[in-house]
């Protein structure tokens, strides 16, 4: 099933994500995923990335799975947060490539003036 964002709305504190799935059949069915926005910040994430991380919930359900609301909860935005996190450590970590020194280094300013 593939799922498309058709809108979100706010409340209460929540940001309320609107999806259709659809079916190999051409048919089309609503699904709502919200996310407490209090929490994202909590959580380093940006509102811009909501949208796609609510469409994991939904990437993660069965086809006869008979739910239409779903919440991204803490726990899921707390492993967003560490895959982050170690994704930027790994970044870090990695060195730059040095390039070899060239041969007349330094050669500017140890030849003999005339």
């Amino acid at each position: 099933m593939q799922y498309v964002l058709t809108g979100f709305s706010e409340s209460l504190g929540f940001r309320i994500f609107a999806f259709e799935g659809v079916c190999t059949g051409r048919e089309r069915r609503p699904y709502t995923v919200r996310a407490d926005l209090a929490l994202a910040r909590r959580y380093g994430i940006r509102l811009q990335e909501l949208p796609l991380l609510c469409r994991s919930i939904l990437d993660r359900l069965a086809e006869d799975d008979p739910g239409r609301a779903f919440t991204y909860s803490e726990d899921d935005m707390c492993c967003h947060a560490v895959g982050t996190a170690a994704r930027r450590l790994a970044e870090n970590k990695r060195k730059n490539p040095r390039r070899p020194a060239p041969e007349t280094l330094g050669q500017a300013w140890r030849t003999p003036q005339s």
